[in-house]
């Protein structure tokens, strides 16, 4: 059931993944470890489907939710060494003149990417599917009223859905291009690159791939998000809160916030330039510069919509919680219903892990825990 590979010293990561099957917390899983270009640990198992006739293989992909935060976040760095200028300290509005209003004018790329523009989800109703129609959401989004207001104070309000439309028209406008090409062209090298090279994610996953796509069984509860305020109603609990997820429009259109779809290895290889200071493989990705930047700490404290307190850079967390392995300087996100991925600059280590058995925890899913924490034991 459990197929795979583990380096030698990391056998204690199968059994930790062959747990979760053992303890029924998992129907179909993927776990990787890289470090410096090196596959440590490849592992799948499970079923692709609920009625278990589809084994999860190595081709298996799915989607991780807002784990691709951490991705789009890397495709933004990216495009922001390319534009002549600008930097995380360029005010939204010199970038994207229709943004700056409502209160809006002040924010900088770092402001809005690190979750502070008070731009969670939308207070009054829309129409939801809105959400599949990314240049309308993004227009939306642009000429809405901040929640609360966009001083930055080194607080946040996670932006669960928002947060990918806003970084998609930045891209776009930086570099002419979507930021699912960019990272398909420039990155990932699933388009235009060679197949040794190419890194099985997507953000945009044409229908040529649908067939691999692992199905997602949902969660039996709702996420404990602690006292409810009107940020969190925003966010997560209206009927308008995020887009239908699951059918071919929304694998197929980019959502950089949270339609990622693709194997645990491709989730760990991009993860490991968080590792790696910018670096996948060979490539510098995102220069020192920028990198530095990037994963810079904007904002920290109790979040307004997470139950928990935050530590944001530009897109991705500082593993203040330690849900992301056991070193704090490890930059991560994790994704609804249980998905996680970091890399951790202290070890080299990059660590994804994907599913498609949801549970109800926002971050630090016992299921990723117990993998991370395997694979720490077997560095000591």
């Amino acid at each position: 059931m459990i197929e795979g590979f583990v380096a030698p010293g990391f056998e204690p990561v199968r059994e930790a993944f062959s747990k979760n099957f053992e303890e029924d917390l998992e129907l179909g899983a993927g776990f990787a470890v890289v470090r410096d270009g090196e596959i440590l640990v490849n592992l799948v198992g499970g079923w692709m489907d609920r009625q278990k006739q589809k084994a999860w293989t190595h081709e298996t992909i799915v989607p991780v939710y807002s784990t691709s935060k951490g991705v789009a976040a890397l495709v933004l760095a990216h495009a922001l060494d390319s534009a002549d200028g600008v930097s995380y300290d360029t005010l939204m509005g010199d970038i994207w003149p229709e943004f700056a209003v409502k209160g809006k004018e002040r924010l900088t790329l770092a402001d809005v990417f690190s979750h502070q523009g008070g731009l969670s989800g939308f207070k009054n109703e829309i129409d939801p599917s809105i959400w599949l129609d990314p240049p309308e959401a993004a227009k939306a989004i642009a000429d809405m009223e901040p929640l609360w207001q966009p001083v930055p104070d080194g607080t946040t309000g996670y932006h669960p859905s928002t947060w990918g439309y806003l970084a998609g028209e930045v891209v776009l406008r930086l570099t002419g291009r979507t930021l699912g090409t960019v990272l398909a062209e420039d990155i990932a090298h699933t388009e235009g690159g060679q197949a040794f090279d190419a890194i099985d994610f997507r953000i945009g996953t044409p229908a040529s791939e649908h067939d691999r796509i692992a199905d997602i069984q949902r969660p039996r509860a709702l996420p404990e998000l602690g006292e409810m305020n009107e940020y969190k109603k925003a966010a997560f609990m209206t009927k308008w809160a995020g887009p239908d997820r699951g059918g071919a429009i929304w694998r197929e259109i980019e959502i950089p916030s949270a339609n990622g779809h693709g194997s645990a290895e491709g989730v760990a290889r991009l993860y490991a330039a968080y590792a790696q200071g910018g670096r996948i493989g060979d490539e510098q990705i995102v220069s020192s510069d920028t990198f530095d930047e990037l994963i810079k700490v904007r904002a920290s404290g109790q979040d307004r919509v997470l139950p928990f307190d935050v530590q944001f850079a530009a897109g991705v967390m500082r593993n203040s919680n330690l849900y992301f392995g056991k070193t704090a300087e490890s930059r991560g996100h994790a994704g609804w219903g249980g998905s996680a991925a970091f890399g951790d600059p202290e070890t080299g280590i990059a660590c994804a892990y994907v599913m498609n058995k949801q549970s109800n925890h926002l971050m630090g899913d016992p299921r990723s825990r117990r993998l991370f924490d395997a694979v720490y034991d077997c560095l000591d």
